[in-house]
């Protein structure tokens, strides 16, 4: 076989690729720098993420530029057509996720060989919570102030689904919720019940109309919510094939009810705070009691701060439900 044999010749190219590319190191200088490429992706642009960077759009797109150059990899399409991750670009986030993620345990694991607080805690919840008179949240924080004075609050309200992606990727510590989906890797704790029932407005057709009159078939005529994170459940209840509405908190459900078009669900402690204009419709028939939960990942009780918040969750929950 000579040796301009194609099945013999090796391209520049392939060439290349025979090499595999050694292993950089992390150094602090590239933690920045992936900062920005996080910050830029969970903003959706470079434009987007401008003014929570405080950074002019030229320097973001040089320090995303010698990023990319550093690990030599294109990872984001960026221009007039708008931005998107490259395959490799979705790939390096996931990992600079885990890398920052990590990150943030050795410091809080750290923080706590010299028995103090950590710097932060991110607690998730859900809305509309706060005109629940069983709701721990507020007494809870009181405590933890008092027992943990140096440590920065960080409090993000999301949808259930939301929040346990949100402790599972390590961006909130717990989170506090009636989650519909339980997911692995989590412990649940339970705080207290909360009562929901199916309401209408004062201007829709079945507001003066009696409950005996009232049935699942009746109810199948008007439009009817679903919830994004419990929508299953909603149409099961009442045996439809689709919701009218869908809706992703509370707030925006009582806006659809309250506008005399719609039926839906909301917590009874909030339907209160609109005497007159809401009415509950069979609550023998539909009515529920949501659990409601704080959940973290398994390891929190070796995490300080995240500890100390849930055990004065339970205790303020224990407080209030005795009351």
């Amino acid at each position: 076989m000579t040796d301009t044999d194609p099945r013999t010749r090796t391209t520049p190219t392939a060439a290349r690729r025979s090499k595999s590319r050694g292993a950089i190191p992390v150094e602090s200088a590239d933690i920045r720098l992936i900062r920005i490429f996080l910050r830029v992706v969970e903003a959706g642009g470079l434009s987007a993420a401008q003014s929570e960077l405080n950074l002019a759009l030229s320097s973001i797109s040089e320090k995303i530029s010698a990023l990319e150059a550093r690990y030599g990899l294109k990872l984001c399409k960026r221009g007039r057509s708008g931005f998107s991750l490259t395959p490799a670009g979705e790939d390096f986030y996931k990992e600079a996720q885990r890398l920052l993620g990590s990150l943030d345990q050795f410091s809080n694991r750290v923080a706590g060989f010299s028995s103090q607080m950590p710097r932060s805690l991110a607690v998730g919840l859900v809305d509309t919570i706060i005109s629940d008179p069983l709701c721990p949240v507020s007494r809870a924080v009181a405590k933890f102030a008092e027992a943990a004075p140096s440590v920065h609050l960080e409090i993000a309200t999301l949808s259930p689904g939301e929040l346990l992606r949100e402790v599972i990727g390590q961006k909130v510590d717990l989170a506090v919720g009636s989650f519909p989906r339980a997911a692995m890797g989590l412990d649940y704790l339970s705080l207290h019940d909360e009562q929901h029932n199916l309401y209408c407005a004062c201007t829709h057709q079945l507001f003066d109309m009696p409950d005996p009159q009232i049935g699942i078939d009746s109810i199948r005529e008007h439009r009817i919510i679903a919830r994004s994170y419990w929508a299953s459940r909603d149409i099961r209840v009442f045996a439809i094939s689709a919701p009218h509405a869908t809706v992703s908190n509370m707030e925006a459900e009582a806006h659809l009810i309250l506008s005399g078009a719609y039926l839906g669900y909301l917590p009874d402690h909030y339907a209160a705070k609109f005497p007159g204009q809401l009415r509950a419709i069979r609550p023998d028939l539909f009515s529920y009691v949501a659990k409601f939960q704080v959940a973290a990942r398994q390891d929190w009780q070796s995490r300080q701060a995240t500890r100390a918040f849930i055990e004065a969750l339970q205790e303020a929950s224990s407080e209030l439900r005795a009351r």
